[in-house]
């Protein structure tokens, strides 16, 4: 069990049910997956390119992704059947925590006049998208392994409708929410 999962399980789950007075457990939100992902390019669409962001991306979550294809042709956008437009990562578990303690331990406090994230980041569910503009933050990359700096888009998946009760669960976690 990783350490933020047993924070969760241990302190969180009871000051959330303190904070908000609810009734029992089941009424506490929790992380469901967090998903990762980077869009491609179709000037960057070769395989030199797609092999070292998948391999880039493998690092950084310590699991396989998944390449994203068009399922059909649109001539305006000059995409082809079959495509690559990009590559995906669905974090859960076990997985999901270590990563969520590597981000908030190492890789936010690595960027660049970061002060947090702001609380427009949230949207109507109660999840949280955030956009990292350079791969170059997380410890795993090389600077000589990118081609281009590519960004990613990280989005977490809190069971929650409430948009307060999904941040007071991250503050929980420390996250970097302003």
């Amino acid at each position: 069990m990783s350490r933020l999962e047993k924070l969760y399980k241990k302190k969180i789950i009871f000051n959330i049910i303190k904070n908000r007075s609810l009734n029992c457990i089941m009424q506490v939100p929790k992380i469901i997956k967090i998903i990762l992902s980077i869009r491609i390019s179709s000037n960057e669409n070769n395989k030199i390119n797609i092999e070292k962001v998948f391999k880039n991306l493998k690092k950084i979550s310590n699991q396989k992704p998944i390449l994203i294809k068009t399922k059909k042709s649109i001539s305006n956008f000059k995409i082809k059947k079959n495509q690559i437009v990009g590559i995906k990562v669905t974090l859960r578990k076990k997985n999901m925590y270590n990563f969520l303690d590597k981000l908030i331990s190492l890789v936010l406090p690595r960027v660049r006049d970061f002060r947090g994230i702001s609380y427009k980041s949230f949207d109507k569910n109660g999840n949280i998208n955030i956009g990292i503009e350079e791969q170059i933050i997380f410890p795993e990359i090389n600077y000589e392994d990118l081609t281009n700096n590519k960004g990613m888009n990280i989005n977490i998946v809190i069971n929650s409708n409430n948009i307060e009760i999904s941040k007071l669960l991250l503050l929980n976690f420390k996250f970097p929410i302003i």
